[in-house]
């Protein structure tokens, strides 16, 4: 097998699909939290994606890709036996929550991903997690089965109510919380404004948080900028700070302009991508 070729992949929702990756150096040093940037082609950018899962023993990374833009739609095209022309990694810091007992890791739609891993380690450490996963609707919500196999007990929750409850998943989080269920730290995976909402609702009940941010990101080492967030008060980097941060400090309102940034220009690649002309 080739270096960074494609040993699986499927599709686990609409414009979401999975990718197992022959990368031994990477799945030798991976860590739950961490990310990897990879590029399609010799001509690709370069985009950062988080690690789902790997297997030291048999060499591979798990990722998922939601099609959004111009790189995810060339990825989307890709099969099994496929290879990337860059897989680098593992970047960033692993997620750390070694000094809390009782935990709640909540996902929001393809931020569902980032939270297994979590789950999974935390299972093997003997402290299994409450976990609350959240979609759009059910066909959105993604590693149901891995999550229940991992977690202490799994809430899910959609917009439309075809699965689980109807609602958000802070409508969830709300409930355990009024109900007396005692959390050291809640770690909030999932768009900003959701990620946002979990914050503020933490923060009326004095619940330390912890969020993944995956701002716009170009070299992965800190050196371009682009992935800079400001944390109380202070400029951070999630590519060397982060990606975790102490959400009650994050300015999410700045995080979601920033990510606006490039709209433009990834709407004109992907109308060359469909040979469409602007």
């Amino acid at each position: 097998m080739e270096r960074f070729e494609l040993v699986s992949e499927r599709r686990l929702a609409e414009r979401v699909k999975e990718y197992v990756v022959y990368a031994p150096e990477v799945a030798r040093h991976c860590r739950a939290g961490q990310f990897i940037i990879l590029r399609v082609d010799e001509e690709g950018e370069r985009v950062p994606f988080t690690v789902c899962d790997y297997s030291r023993e048999e060499g591979t990374v798990c990722i998922l890709v939601q099609e959004v833009g111009y790189t995810t739609a060339m990825l989307a095209r890709l099969k099994k036996g496929d290879r990337l022309a860059d897989f680098v990694g593992p970047l960033g810091n692993p997620t750390d929550l070694g000094g809390y007992d009782r935990i709640l890791l909540v996902g929001g739609g393809i931020g569902s991903a980032v939270i297994y891993p979590q789950t999974k380690q935390l299972a093997a450490e003997g402290k299994s997690a409450d976990v609350v996963i959240g979609a759009r609707s059910e066909d959105l919500l993604i590693y149901r089965d891995e999550f229940a196999r991992y977690a202490k007990n799994l809430y899910e929750i959609t917009d439309d109510g075809s699965s689980g409850r109807k609602g958000f998943v802070t409508d969830v989080a709300r409930e355990l919380f009024e109900k007396g269920e005692h959390y050291d730290v809640v770690f909030a995976v999932g768009p900003l404004p959701m990620m946002r909402a979990v914050c503020r609702l933490t923060e009326e009940f004095g619940i330390p948080t912890v969020v993944s941010m995956n701002p716009v990101m170009v070299d992965g080492t800190g050196m371009c900028g682009c992935c800079r967030l400001t944390v109380g008060g202070e400029v951070k980097y999630a590519c060397i700070d982060g990606p975790e941060f102490d959400g009650h400090k994050v300015d999410f309102d700045e995080a979601m302009q920033r990510l606006r940034t490039y709209k433009a220009q990834e709407e004109e690649h992907m109308c060359r991508l469909r040979g469409e002309r602007r």
